[in-house]
């Protein structure tokens, strides 16, 4: 089975990951939680939207390479689901930018995303 579509999918949620980091961070509502990452958006937007650009390059790359492999679907589908689920705290992000909800629940939800996630690993 070829992942070429949900591979597509992957790049262009790291794509627009990028670019709603940018303008949280530009416009003082969150900070970028990755350090390096961090680093590069404090240099300016273009090392790193060009590091965010390369690296999911690198692994739509991989994918299109070796999409036939299990290990390549499994990757992707928890891959998908990470983005996916940073989707929806860019959304609360913006909710809470704009008003609609409050900066404590933003927070809380952080909060709780990051027990889940250290529950899961």
């Amino acid at each position: 089975m070829h992942l070429f579509a949900p591979t597509i999918l992957l790049f262009a949620l790291n794509l627009f990951d990028a670019v709603l980091t940018i303008v949280w961070v530009r416009s003082g509502v969150a900070t970028e939680g990755n350090q390096l990452m961090a680093s590069l958006l404090d240099i300016g937007n273009g090392p790193f939207l060009g590091a965010k650009i390369a690296v999911g390059l690198a692994a739509a790359i991989v994918l299109f390479k070796w999409g036939n492999r299990p290990l390549a679907r499994y990757g992707l589908t928890v891959a998908l689901a990470l983005y996916i689920g940073l989707m929806g705290i860019h959304l609360f992000t913006g909710l809470a930018a704009f008003g609609y909800v409050s900066n404590t629940f933003v927070e809380e939800l952080g909060q709780w995303s990051g027990q889940f996630l250290a529950f899961i690993i």
